[in-house]
């Protein structure tokens, strides 16, 4: 029996790699893009699932410009809270299963370890509460949902840190980078797989509902991944590097200081490992050097 896959995303980290995948031959996947489906008309997305009458949906698609949420809060909330919510209406009316990529800012990042599935969310900043948003609106329309959080997200192209560590590197002989936030650096690679492993598992009868946290083992902070950057991107001379503090780079959005998230459910549940950031980084790193992505996956 073929099972139909509709992506909303296709431009962003996440949502280009799950259009390089391989997936099983008994799964049909369609791709939507910006201009097939507006996020900042949540109407456009009754009509684009009800037409194509998925199976399982994934919504790759979200506004992720964190700091200028702060001045956009409005459009911010449209894509990451009302349309996440129209999606799971629409999905349930359809009988279709929703996955869905979430954030560690729904966390405030108070916490002195690392944050579990059921703890209280307390977002600092605008994106945070409206993530916060989008996951109160699917799990109130939908019980068949996934819900994935994940940090700090990486890829060979988009915008990440990885891209502008390896621009300031190229252009500046010493670099300041905050050293006291903590999380893990995750691909967008690692995340595909891991949402294409939850469909397959879901369409066999393994697995669970509900939500879960995803990231890549070893936490560091941005400092220490920096530092992982710059070693791997073979500069000469390596640019110096200097650890600051929070407070010596204030921006509009708060950041959460501890983003260490708990993988044991979705490990428990899918079988599904935390993976390397430093093999994933290093994937990285030779494609864009080489221009084309590994073949893992």
């Amino acid at each position: 029996m073929l099972l139909r896959v509709l992506i909303f995303g296709k431009s962003g980290q996440v949502s280009r790699e799950l259009s390089r995948l391989a997936w099983p031959e008994q799964m049909e996947v369609v791709q939507l893009a910006r201009d097939a489906c507006d996020f900042s008309d949540p109407t456009t997305i009754a009509s684009a699932v009800e037409r194509l009458a998925p199976d399982v949906v994934i919504n790759a698609a979200a506004y992720t410009a964190v700091d200028r949420a702060e001045s956009e809060p409005e459009l911010a909330m449209t894509v990451n809270g009302d349309a996440p919510r129209e999606m799971a209406r629409v999905c349930d009316r359809v009988g279709a299963a929703l996955l869905h990529i979430s954030t560690d800012y729904v966390f405030d990042g108070s916490k002195p370890g690392a944050y579990v599935e059921g703890d209280e969310t307390h977002p600092a900043s605008i994106y945070g509460r409206t993530k916060e948003a989008g996951e109160a609106g699917i799990r109130a329309a939908l019980a068949r949902h996934v819900i994935v959080r994940t940090s700090w997200v990486f890829a060979g192209h988009g915008a990440n840190f990885v891209k502008t560590m390896l621009r300031l590197g190229a252009e500046r002989p010493e670099l300041r980078v905050v050293a006291d936030q903590h999380g893990a650096p995750t691909s967008a690679r690692d995340i595909a797989l891991a949402l294409r492993d939850i469909v397959v598992a879901r369409s066999e009868g393994r697995g669970a509902w509900g939500t879960f946290h995803f990231t890549s083992a070893e936490p560091t902070t941005w400092y220490g991944f920096a530092r992982a950057i710059l070693d791997g991107a073979g500069f000469v001379p390596v640019p110096k590097l200097s650890p600051i503090a929070t407070a010596e780079y204030p921006t509009p959005a708060v950041r959460p200081a501890n983003s260490v998230l708990d993988c044991t459910r979705i490990h428990r549940e899918f079988g599904i490992p935390q993976p390397s950031w430093r093999v994933a980084l290093s994937e990285v790193l030779a494609e864009i050097n080489l221009g084309q992505p590994a073949a893992r996956g």
